[in-house]
């Protein structure tokens, strides 16, 4: 509980202005044939719409604060990429559950934010993102059974904050910089906000899961680390963070006590 390693196999030019309109309006002689006066040929009437944001704020996705992903190939996309979707184990409500986007739309979801990725290695980063996600389900549900909560468990909704750094990864990015040779200083790589309904009660209860990257194994397979745990909300949530913090520093108590040093050989 708390956290976990998880394996993978597998130009513009400025013209000064006075304020006025650009075309000169002096009166000058008109040509006696002519039926009307010279006019402006600028339209002075004020526009009978106002100016909108060019971005369809209603299009996001409020269980997630995502847009929707399409499922058409990027512009300058040059392989084809699967739209098959799989769906979670994790629910989302009483007679559904989350769907993972499939590698187009994840692809598309990267080149939204910017993101150089080759295309080859989508498929891949699908497949562990979805691990991952599960991993992080598994760890949330070890913190429900604490109160009987982890059968019928849904998660309503979620954010993706991969910018902000939790107060906890701050603590440990510290310990880092003070004994690099026993702490990681490296920050997560990700972080997300999940928001679990427990079925009993229906109270909701937010989790904080920071994903972090660990050396690799001998193989080359990559390795995971996740931090999972209830954010401090409510007095509940940060009992159940001692509680568990108590019970860790017992157990390797109790597991130094079964296993005492042995004489040293040479």
């Amino acid at each position: 509980m708390g956290q976990t390693n998880s394996r993978i196999d597998s130009n513009s030019t400025s013209i000064p202005s006075s304020g006025g309109c650009p075309v000169p309006h002096a009166a000058s002689p008109s040509p006696p044939d002519l039926a009307q006066p010279a006019k402006c040929p600028v339209d002075h009437t004020p526009p009978q719409k106002a100016a909108q944001c060019p971005v369809d704020h209603d299009a996001v996705n409020p269980l997630n604060q995502m847009p929707t992903l399409s499922q058409m190939p990027s512009q300058m996309q040059g392989i084809h990429l699967p739209t098959d979707r799989t769906e979670s184990s994790i629910p989302r409500d009483s007679s559904s559950k989350w769907e993972y986007p499939s590698p187009q739309q994840f692809y598309n979801a990267l080149v939204r934010k910017g993101w150089e990725t080759p295309e080859e290695h989508v498929v891949t980063m699908v497949e562990i993102h979805n691990f991952l996600n599960e991993e992080a389900w598994e760890e949330v549900r070890k913190w429900e059974r604490r109160h009987n909560c982890d059968e019928g468990l849904q998660l309503t909704r979620f954010k993706g904050r991969p910018g902000e750094i939790s107060p906890k990864a701050r603590f440990w990015m510290f310990a880092g910089w003070l004994l690099p040779s026993r702490f990681n200083s490296e920050p997560p790589f990700d972080r997300h906000d999940w928001i679990v309904r427990r079925p009993t009660t229906g109270e909701e209860v937010r989790y904080v899961i920071d994903y972090y990257s660990a050396p690799p194994e001998p193989d080359g397979s990559p390795v995971f680390s996740l931090d999972v745990r209830p954010a401090i909300d409510s007095f509940g949530s940060l009992a159940d963070r001692i509680a568990v913090a108590t019970e860790k520093v017992w157990a390797n108590i109790r597991d130094n006590d079964k296993n005492p040093p042995g004489p040293s050989k040479l």
